[in-house]
């Protein structure tokens, strides 16, 4: 029998506190001069346009309207910043959406711009998770963000969204497709996390997820 691990479980119930205590909108950036000082660690979330991000961060923090879930996908060009802790312990980066397709070009732009160099010159971002839609698995646009943080060397983490959605053994074949994946990227973490908003599977995992990653 494997033995249980104190510092995992001594992790767990501390990020289930903390996500459980005071978690507040801090601001949103349009542009990096308008980022807060990089005083606390900070955990980004990316992912594609309607993959479900709103709902995850509002699910990660047991709160239903921390993040807005907008009605048009890939709307929100900003880069928006949420305060965890009090005292103020590390923060949460709410990434715009890519792969939209009906944005102008100019505005896909303007995204890569500012992703591009959020992620080459944060010095306290911690971790990137990058969510993907169990439903359809890794696209092109998503090895494209991959490839970016691998340049970039940020460490990242893919996360499966929505797998309420899909039958069990569908699931099975995207997560070890997933984690094949991930294996091919030198800044992808090797494991990955399947979640889901409405059922609450896998948010106790990533809420230590994210703690392990501040605290590394």
């Amino acid at each position: 029998m494997s033995e249980i691990d104190p510092d995992a479980e001594d992790r767990e119930e501390r990020a289930r506190k903390l996500f459980a205590g005071p978690i507040a909108f801090l601001k949103s950036a349009p542009a990096l001069q308008h980022l807060p000082s990089p005083s606390v660690p900070e955990i980004a979330f990316a992912g594609r346009s309607n993959v479900g991000k709103s709902s995850l961060l509002n699910a990660l923090t047991n709160r239903n309207g921390l993040a807005r879930t907008s009605v048009t996908p890939g709307r929100t060009q900003e880069l928006n910043y949420f305060d965890v802790g009090n005292p103020l312990v590390f923060r949460l980066v709410d990434m715009p959406g890519y792969g939209f397709a009906k944005a102008p070009k100019d505005v896909v732009r303007k995204w890569r711009f500012l992703v591009n160099d959020y992620l080459r010159g944060r010095q306290v971002l911690k971790r990137t998770l990058v969510l993907i839609d169990s439903r359809h698995g890794i696209k092109d646009v998503d090895r494209e963000v991959l490839e970016m943080l691998d340049v970039a060397a940020v460490s990242y983490r893919l996360v499966l969204t929505k797998t309420d959605k899909i039958k069990a053994t569908n699931l099975a074949e995207v997560h070890a497709a997933v984690e094949a994946e991930a294996r091919k990227h030198p800044a992808a973490h090797p494991e990955v996390i399947a979640t889901s908003s409405e059922k609450g599977m896998g948010i106790a995992e990533l809420r230590t997820a994210v703690l392990e990653a501040v605290e590394s």
